[in-house]
């Protein structure tokens, strides 16, 4: 071999000195590693060859992966070096060479996973032992970009917990639901816990979490009672740890924002065209203005959005320190609408007596300012409509510099209407909580932990003289002013107790709570102003009052909670595992003779893979069995529920004076009681190749009782004509999956994510019992707004709670009449068919089958997320479609108005609530890919790490549905109607950095 290379070295002498150097480079570099060579094996435990394993030479990028058969072959840079193996789910191990160059390496599973611990109800437990349907979302695996509450953060990460985002205001939080419907009245929203104490989603920064548990089915929920029907989520904050290195945490983004998507209103030239073909139109459309003006265009922008967080956090062996500040700055897409929010959190922990005695301090202040563009709420939804019915061919301001109007009934200047007015809400939230805990003896703790929360509103209203309600009605400037204030707290009292005795481990909690809550506020109106320079603020010189044009209200509410509890959890040999739950509480709004309830809870878990028969197979990590059942509650809806009532009429004329009739408005039911769910949970939770695969499978049957409806009574002997009693019953079951897995993992790549999958069947089983009889096994929910005046939707027993109810059209006649199909199969056309008689169900607004498939990728520094998901089996109802699909609408059209219907001819109808507008909603969506890079910061002393992405949310959605977005609304009785009014979902991109110092 030297002399092959002393022969080359002779041979390129000739072509210059660098042509030697290069060679003698290469030369010595080969004699190098050749000196360095390492080999050897890696196995399991078992003896298993482990193909893909990482194989690094420490402190350098130099590194290789085994092979099929386990096998490695490495060129060291250094002869006296450490040698680094590592894989997902087994422990790292570093092994000298200074001694050898052949290695035999044997990889120990590592634990980790089934040994991290999952947050539940009061406490913790180890992942290994957990019996019931818990979920974990780490702060690693949450979806980036702009969102604006938690519940985005684990958007499709859940199994059978939907959250939906069907609107795009900057105000609206994402919509939440578990498991299905399971109240006729009451909300399906989860209770959601911020370190313990019952808040809501908009309490903490979503940048400031570290972490999000959600508790599933009835027996991890029930020790929450009459709050843990509809799940929990607990979400925990970051913390400073004891002995933590100083560090400051800074997270900036920037996003910008654009209307998704929009439907395909006729322009100018394009109503000019119909006007030349010979249309004639009503109202809005009789002529051609001379302008050419894109309405939603004129009220639209792109948005910009920026959001900035700062974290600090340290500690030493005794007290820590966690402190953080969030400003939110987010922009809509309609002009003047955003939502600014400041965050502040401290949160300080000091242990003392050898960590017998353990202090909390932390206390959260918020504020929130946005534009009210409506009377005490954000953006006007009536501003979009007009913007989209506008007469494209109209200018926006006359010649002397006023809005153009013209006088048509709800037919208004959009942009006059939005620049007229002026607004503003302001929220302060203030939360404070302290807390100590000791420990009596070894093993058994006490705490005690005290809450207040005080949250604020004020807002304020003002339609300006230029107003179009003063240039059409006369109201000469209209103002509001109102105020809300709550004042919260919470008590709570806990002792645990855990022990070992060989193979027997059990842990007890016993507690006490105590909740008051106190809600309070009043408002007042005045019109006829003598100037707009005072807006809301000087609201007394207005000139309502006399004229009875003035308003004032006022209100006050309270209500409290109090519970004991207590949970048993058992767990023999890590084998045989046990968890029991009772909460007895009581509630201010339960009627007299039902203010207590009981709410028991029990699960147990079989670890199969630690029975003796599955001993050797080593490449099952975790195989559990588990089952559960248990009995939570709703509380009832309202305060003073359960009392009668009476309240003041409005005023009317008697004898030349004002009198205000007394009115009862409630009958008194001593017997109201929570709704009472009770659910049974069965599961299996895997574990497979040191965690390459792994995964849970529940199956759930809940069934609602006692749910609150409200019941038709004689007055007399009753006061008033209805009731509100717990008689109803619903019933939910459904399916869910999660699969995590890692097909790919080398040294320099590795590609990892998971699959949820869901599915839920709801039915309402019954609404009347002897003592309270309807007289239709059914009643209606939802309403189709004017001109049509339906309602949408019918709740039926026996049936879907979500089942659309209106007319079946199937085809039309020569000159555009809907023809339908009657529910006994008879085609007639639908100026004769009876608007009431003759619906029938028409689909249903609820998916049946919720799927997402999340995925990360990892190259050496970069890293790639990209997170899909979808809903499918279900319908919508296309509002605009049916408002604007209709060229004999006195406004404007879509473009779609004037294609043949059934390909027969053009629409000729009055607007119907028909079968033609429902659609199939099933999508799937590219919801979110973020692209990131990771900085090698090893040369920059005061930086520890230093990322940048960029994030694009609500990319692409496939489907067949013909409206702007398939994701509507899927909460309450009316789901999936796509309201024409909707503030449009929007797409953003997003560029951050993250920082650590």
């Amino acid at each position: 071999m030297f002399k092959e290379l002393s022969y080359c070295v002779r041979k390129k002498y000739s072509s210059g000195k660098w042509s030697l150097a290069i060679l003698l480079f290469f030369l010595v570099s080969h004699l190098s590693f050749a000196q360095f060579q390492v080999s050897g094996t890696v196995v399991d435990e078992g003896g298993v060859p482990m193909t893909g394993v990482s194989v690094k030479e420490k402190d350098t990028q130099n590194g290789t992966a085994t092979d099929f058969d386990g096998n490695f072959q490495l060129n060291l840079i250094s002869e006296n070096t450490v040698l680094i193996f590592s894989f997902i789910g087994y422990q790292t191990q570093e092994v000298s060479t200074s001694d050898k160059t052949v290695f035999n390496i044997v990889l120990k599973e590592d634990l980790q996973a089934l040994n991290e611990v999952v947050v539940i109800g009061y406490g913790t437990q180890k992942r290994a032992d957990v019996t019931s349907a818990v979920a974990t979302v780490k702060s690693d695996d949450f979806i980036q970009g702009n969102i604006n509450d938690a519940a985005q953060l684990i958007q499709g990460k859940v199994a059978g917990l939907s959250v939906s985002t069907p609107s795009g205001d900057p105000t609206e939080g994402a919509q939440i639901m578990l498991r299905g419907i399971s109240s006729i009245t009451g909300s399906s929203a989860p209770l959601i816990l911020i370190d313990g104490i019952p808040g809501n989603l908009q309490t903490i920064a979503p940048e400031d979490i570290a972490s999000i548990d959600v508790l599933k089915d009835g027996s991890a929920t029930a020790i929450y009672g009459t709050r843990g029907t509809n799940g929990v989520i607990i979400i925990t904050t970051k913390g400073a740890g004891l002995e933590t290195v100083p560090t400051i945490d800074y997270n900036g983004y920037v996003t910008f924002s654009e209307i998704k998507d929009r439907m395909n209103f006729l322009n100018a030239s394009e109503l000019r065209e119909k006007l030349a073909e010979g249309y004639t139109f009503n109202g809005a459309n009789v002529e051609d203005f001379g302008a050419n003006t894109d309405w939603l265009d004129e009220i639209t922008r792109k948005a910009v959005s920026t959001v900035h967080n700062i974290l600090f956090r340290g500690g030493n062996k005794t007290t820590n320190l966690t402190a953080s500040l969030n400003y939110r700055n987010n922009e809509g897409i309609f002009m003047k609408t955003d939502n600014k929010r400041y965050t502040a959190r401290i949160d300080v922990n000091h242990n003392m007596f050898d960590d017998k005695l353990k202090s909390n301090f932390n206390i959260i202040a918020s504020e929130q300012e946005f534009f009210t563009g409506g009377d005490g709420y954000s953006f006007d939804p009536y501003v979009y409509r007009q913007a989209l019915i506008r007469n494209p061919t109209e200018p926006v301001r006359n010649e002397d510099g006023t809005w153009f109007e013209r006088d048509i009934y709800f037919y208004d200047n959009p942009v006059g209407y939005l620049e007229e007015t002026i607004g503003e809400n302001r929220y302060r939230n203030l939360r404070f909580t302290g807390s100590l805990s000791y420990e009596i003896i070894d093993d058994l703790i006490i705490k005690g932990l005290y809450t207040r929360k005080g949250n604020y509103n004020i807002r304020g209203f003002y339609q300006t003289k230029n107003h179009v309600s003063t240039t059409k009605n006369g109201i000469e400037g209209y103002a509001s002013r109102g105020t809300d204030d709550y004042v919260g707290n919470y008590g709570q009292l806990t002792m645990d107790y855990e022990k070992e005795l060989g193979d027997h481990k059990f842990t007890l909690l016993s507690g006490y709570n105590y909740e008051d809550n106190t809600d309070e506020g009043f408002y007042t109106t005045n019109r006829n102003f003598p100037t707009d320079a005072y807006t809301y603020n000087n609201i007394g010189v207005g000139q309502g009052l006399p004229l009875g044009q003035a308003g004032m209200g006022s209100y006050k509410n309270s209500d409290k909670l109090i519970a004991f509890f207590s949970r048993l959890t058992y767990n023999y040999a890590d084998k045989y595992l046990l968890m029991a739950s009772i909460r007895h509480e009581g509630s201010s709004r339960f009627g007299k003779d039902n203010k207590w309830g009981d709410f028991p809870g029990v699960s147990v878990g079989w670890r199969i893979n630690k029975e003796n028969f599955l001993s050797n197979t080593s490449w099952i990590d975790n195989l559990k069995l588990r089952a559960g059942f248990g009995v939570t509650g709703i509380n009832a809806g309202s305060s003073y529920q359960s009392l009668s009532s009476v309240n003041y009429a409005d005023y009317f004329l008697y004898n030349d004076n004002w009198i205000r009739e007394l009115i009862p408005v409630r009958n008194a039911n001593p017997d109201l009681r929570w709704e009472k769910k009770e659910e049974f949970n069965a599961g299996i939770d895997f574990s497979f190749f040191g965690g390459r695969l792994e995964g849970t499978f529940d199956y759930y049957n809940r069934t609602t009782k006692d749910a609150l409806y409200d019941y038709q009574v004689p007055s007399p002997p009753y006061l008033y004509r209805y009731i509100t009693a717990n008689v109803a019953r619903l019933k939910n079951e459904g399916v869910e999956a999660l699969i995590n897995f890692v097909p790919v993992q080398t040294q320099d790549f590795e590609w990892s994510g998971n699959v949820t999958y869901s599915t839920n069947r709801n039915k309402l089983l019954s609404i009347s019992n002897d003592q309270f009889e309807t007289t239709n096994d059914f009643f209606y929910a939802g309403y189709v707004g004017e001109p049509i005046q339906i309602e949408s939707h019918i709740v039926k027993v026996g049936e879907s709670i979500g089942n659309f109810f209106g007319l079946k059209s199937v085809d039309i006649t020569e000159d555009g009449i809907w023809l339908i199909e009657t529910p006994d199969g008879e085609i007639v056309p639908a100026t004769e068919a009876d608007a009431s008689a003759d619906r029938q169900i028409l689909g249903n607004g609820l998916p049946k089958h919720y799927l997402s498939w999340n995925n990360t990728f990892r190259f050496k520094n970069w890293d790639l997320n990209v997170n899909m998901r979808g809903a499918f089996g279900y319908q919508i109802l296309n509002s605009q479609r049916m408002f604007y699909e209709n060229p004999t609408v006195s406004y404007n059209v879509l473009d779609s108005a004037f294609d043949k219907v059934y390909g027969k001819a053009v629409l000729n109808d009055v607007q119907r609530f028909v079968s033609y507008y429902l659609e199939d909603g099933d999508f799937w969506k590219i919801d979110n890919i973020t692209l990131g890079y990771t900085f090698n910061t090893e040369n920059i002393d005061f930086v520890q790490n230093l990322r940048l992405y960029a994030t694009g949310l609500n990319l692409m959605t496939i489907t067949g549905y013909k409206g702007i977005d398939p994701e509507v609304n899927r909460i309450g009785l009316a789901p999936g109607v796509d309201d024409r009014d909707k503030y449009p979902t929007t797409r953003s991109f997003t560029l951050g950095v993250n920082v650590t110092f």
